[in-house]
């Protein structure tokens, strides 16, 4: 495992990263509006030499002589996942569940890649390629991203519906291929040091789909980030936004090399490779879930409500939330399903019904973090207000007492402002629900999940003191993925 200090200087290669709304960043450790997560970023590589996480993040397995990583494991038991599980949990609570792709969510992505070569019937010397790769990813820490590969607005408006694709193939060289466009949103590209960017694209070779994976560094790419997502500079006011930010973006790519190793043929559906992410992905939500728990826990002391019935009955609410969650994982893990291969995943249909339980209760948990604290979480100071000569007594008079200073209860209270509107209703709302493709996206993905439809309805049927017609219901599992939604291009008014 590589040191956070040389997570640091890998960054330091030369990528080019356009910040929007603050331009270049010359140097993604050292640029205002990415220095904050590269930091958090090499604490998370740091924190695997630490005596203290060593049981949560470290493996009984062993590789060249160390303790491999849980997030790095290729899993094929269902302690595996569990253990993998533990580690994802504690990990991203550390962020309030807002850094959802670290290092290990790289690994996830490996696997999935690897996974989808073998059951696909990609080339032998692909499929190696793909384990070479993941296991590049294992021994190094090296950081990779998910891009579905979809076109953006401006290609899909293109007069030729030929043309509406995000990529195009130039040619073909010996050491691979050459490419050229734009893809859309993705999680950490300025962060990450790979991102696998898949089917979606439309790119094709020999009547295939393609995936492949390209260096954030080569030459020809480009990283746009969105803006900055921070809703106050001061750490005291928004002490998780100013710390916690992945800049989603998009990726230009102009004659670009992808060398034949990072190129593989996958079915162009987008299932096969999130095998593992939304598994991860559930673990951030729940991190959410339960940080909004951890705060209007806090804040119900510190508001002097901790024995207020109606008060009492909001938290039970968000813990029906975080347990129903939990419930799903530890199910998922306990109960998981295999690759053709032999590598071991968490049961779709315990991970799809969780992600539904809390993208159902994420509009609630706002307002419950909201109610709580009542007025208090608007008018609430910051330490600059505070240490104001003139309004000091006052604010310590308005905002002291049963045991707290008016300086800690502030501090409770702007954090769960930020984590209001910087997570719950900001960037969650706003950024993170594309990347998981929302409610609809789930369900579908349950519906096609769940196992049990002929059982279930055939042993209801068996009941029954008469002969009943066998019942197949397959056509609800095996039903087409809903096809994204179709942009229709404007024709010019004629006079």
């Amino acid at each position: 495992m590589r040191t956070g200090a040389e997570y640091r200087a890998a960054l330091r290669d030369g990528r080019r990263v356009w910040v929007m709304g603050a331009g270049w960043a010359a140097d993604v450790t050292e640029h205002s509006a990415t220095r904050a997560m590269v930091d958090e970023y090499a604490a998370w590589y740091d924190r695997h030499r630490d005596p203290e996480w060593r049981k949560v993040l470290l493996s009984p397995y062993e590789a060249l002589g160390e303790h491999v990583p849980w997030g790095y494991v290729a899993p094929k038991t269902a302690e595996d996942l569990v253990g993998m599980g533990r580690s994802f949990a504690k990990t991203t609570f550390l962020s309030a569940g807002n850094i959802t792709h670290t290092p290990a969510y790289g690994n996830l992505i490996a696997l999935g890649v690897l996974s989808a070569t073998q059951a696909g019937g990609a080339p032998t010397e692909q499929i190696a390629a793909a384990a070479a790769y993941r296991d590049e990813i294992a021994g190094t820490g090296r950081f990779l991203t998910f891009c579905g590969g979809a076109a953006i607005i401006g290609q899909r408006l293109r007069p030729d519906p030929a043309e509406r694709v995000s990529l195009k193939l130039l040619r073909e060289t010996d050491a691979g291929i050459v490419i050229s466009g734009q893809l859309g949103m993705h999680t950490s590209p300025a962060y990450a040091e790979d991102v696998y960017v898949g089917a979606l694209s439309r790119l094709e070779l020999q009547g295939r789909p393609l995936g492949f994976i390209v260096a954030v560094n080569a030459p020809g790419v480009t990283v746009l980030c969105r803006k900055p997502a921070t809703r106050d500079d001061n750490p005291f006011v928004a002490p998780l936004s100013s710390r916690f930010d992945e800049l989603d973006g998009q990726m230009w790519l102009e004659d670009v090399l992808i060398r034949w190793e990072r190129v593989f043929f996958v079915d162009p559906s987008p299932e096969a490779i999130p095998r593992w992410l939304r598994w991860h992905h559930l673990y951030g939500w729940l991190a959410k879930a339960e940080f909004t728990l951890g705060l209007a826990l806090a804040l119900s002391d510190a508001m002097g409500l901790k024995h207020h019935e109606p008060t009492i009955e909001y938290l039970i609410d968000l813990i029906v939330t975080v347990q129903t969650v939990r419930s799903s994982l530890v199910a998922a893990e306990r109960d998981p399903e295999f690759t053709p291969a032999g590598y071991c995943f968490p049961r779709h249909a315990h991970l799809g019904a969780g992600g539904i339980q809390l993208l159902k209760a994420r509009a609630r948990m706002s307002e419950i973090l909201r109610i709580v604290p009542g007025s208090s979480l608007v008018v609430a100071p910051s330490d600059r207000d505070l240490a104001a000569p003139e309004l000091a007594a006052g604010l310590e008079e308005s905002f002291s007492g049963g045991g707290y200073t008016a300086k800690q209860r502030a501090a409770l209270l702007q954090m769960a402002w930020d984590h209001v509107s910087s997570a719950l209703d900001g960037r969650e709302s706003s950024f993170e629900a594309h990347a998981s493709g929302g409610l609809p996206n789930w369900r579908h993905w349950l519906r096609r999940s769940f196992g049990d439809y002929n059982a279930l309805a055939n042993a209801v049927c068996g009941m029954l003191d008469l002969p009943m017609p066998e019942i197949d219901l397959d056509n609800i599992r095996f039903a087409p993925i809903v096809p994204r939604r179709v942009t229709t291009v404007p024709t010019s008014n004629k006079s």
